[in-house]
């Protein structure tokens, strides 16, 4: 570009209003870009960060919960400096998980008896330091080859029968982690590039929920920069030199049929998007590094299922309901006779790790479920699911549970804006490698002009899956511009 180009006449469009996208277009406008626009195909902000309010006046969060880890973290600083995180240490609940569970966690088998807090204490303990070997890159050889549900078999040592149901619960709780259908599908070598931040990893937020920090950012935009009901149809790139434009190498045209033309455009959508539009998308076609990328990367689904309950019917002593079966989908036999055929749909709920109670909702409860049970789960009624998960928590427990009055159930999976929730790295694939070619901005490295960049936690080689992966890499991106035109 010209030296004496100003920043004022640059025309940036992106695209969507996640953390991002919304991380992006406020880093340009500090920057002094005045010409900048967000693309969003809802009718709300956020992407898969979602507040609302279905029940009372208190928040829930359909989508993100928690910011995970402090050190480091930009958007744990964001909150912490404009006292959005929590200071009422009844609402820090967090999802039950082998590395915090605790007293309040009750875990109860098929027959209605519950497991010994001893061995759901050593099982949890033993399978944490086997998931901390993989995380901290100390897998023996032989282990590095392995999905991380079979380095796991293959480490651990339980013989009770107890001991094996929880060891099971272990994995399928680890699956709502990586956002996978199961263990024996996710690279045991390659979560070592995934980085947790230091410092607590459940960081719960105050009263605005997640909704409030990204309020944060949304003040320093102009108004009308975001454009909501407006989801992109197709990216034009190179047009100046396939003779197609005389000033602007990118046109942006949305399903609406309006269309932007701009200099460059920052693509924020979410993986799943991607692998169900990039082929259509994008003219000229992506590189195919890119699409392989695309290919390559896992992107799953994790649901929650929302209980409200007119009365609580759990005992004061307990934060969380958790189920231990028989023969749970994460366990190795089972899941192979899985493998093929349609039968495990009939046993979708099992996939439910149990129910958390909600932060701020004293009488309701939160399921988490994940992977193609999930996505089965979608396609079922409301009033079908409510109605089984009452009865698992009846047959469980044991206790005296009413129907629920209410329920909220997230669908991220058949939302044709997100297709899922975040990313993971599948057994056999070099993350390492895909993050960074999705990553890349187009035209490739050494050609001119810069025209299409790449943000969103699918493109962060270690900070995948998280809010705060999501943020920096929109910082990423706008400061590649800002450079590009500081040149």
């Amino acid at each position: 570009m010209s030296d004496s180009e100003g920043l004022e006449e640059v025309k940036v469009v992106v695209v969507g209003s996640g953390f991002a996208g919304v991380a992006a277009a406020a880093t340009l406008v500090k920057a002094g870009f005045q010409n900048v626009l967000v693309l969003e195909a809802k009718d709300r902000v956020g992407g898969r960060v979602h507040t609302t309010k279905p029940f009372t006046d208190k928040v829930l969060e359909v989508g993100a919960n928690w910011i995970h880890g402090q050190k480091g973290n930009p958007l744990f600083q964001l909150a912490k400096q404009h006292n959005l995180l929590s200071k009422d240490p009844s609402t820090s609940k967090s999802m039950c998980s082998p590395h915090s569970v605790t007293s309040k966690d009750f875990f109860f088998k098929e027959d209605g008896t519950q497991v010994s807090k001893k061995v759901v204490e050593q099982v949890c303990s033993r399978f944490s330091k086997l998931t901390d070997k993989a995380f901290d890159d100390e897998l023996a050889r032989k282990h590095r080859k392995m999905t991380l549900g079979g380095y796991l078999d293959d480490a651990f040592e339980e013989s009770t029968e107890d001991g094996q149901m929880v060891f099971e619960w272990c994995k399928r709780i680890e699956c709502t982690d990586e956002a996978c259908s199961s263990l024996y599908e996710v690279s045991a070598a390659q979560s070592s590039e995934y980085i947790e931040p230091e410092g607590g990893f459940f960081n719960t937020l105050g009263l605005g929920g997640y909704r409030a920090v990204l309020d944060v950012l949304l003040k320093d935009l102009p108004t009308g920069t975001i454009q909501c009901n407006a989801e992109v149809k197709t990216i034009q790139w190179d047009l100046i030199k396939e003779g197609e434009s005389e000033e602007h190498p990118v046109r942006i045209t949305c399903q609406n049929g309006q269309s932007y033309d701009a200099d460059h455009v920052i693509v924020t959508v979410s993986l799943g998007v991607l692998k169900d539009k990039a082929d259509t998308m994008f003219k000229p076609s992506l590189p195919q590094p890119k699409l392989n990328a695309i290919k390559n990367l896992g992107f799953g689904t994790v649901d929650k299922i929302f209980l409200y309950f007119e009365e609580k019917f759990w005992p004061d002593d307990c934060s969380t309901i958790q189920m231990v079966w028989e023969e749970g989908p994460e366990d190795e036999d089972v899941y192979k006779a899985s493998s093929k055929g349609d039968d495990w749909k009939e046993t979708w709920y099992k996939k439910i790790t149990g129910f958390d109670v909600v932060a701020r909702h004293p009488t309701a409860l939160c399921g988490w479920i994940t992977g193609r049970e999930a996505l089965h789960m979608e396609t079922l009624e409301d009033s079908e699911i409510r109605e089984t998960c009452v009865r698992l928590l009846r047959t469980f427990t044991g206790w005296s549970v009413p129907g629920a009055s209410k329920t909220l159930i997230s669908r991220w999976g058949h939302d044709s804006h997100v297709r899922g929730s975040y990313t993971y790295v599948p057994h056999r694939v070099d993350g390492v490698e895909e993050h960074k070619a999705l990553a890349a901005p187009l035209p490739p490295k050494g050609s001119e002009p810069l025209q299409v960049l790449f943000a969103g936690e699918a493109t962060h080689v270690n900070f995948y899956t998280t809010t705060h992966g999501a943020y920096m890499t929109g910082v990423r991106e706008a400061q590649r511009l800002i450079s590009y035109h500081s040149d």
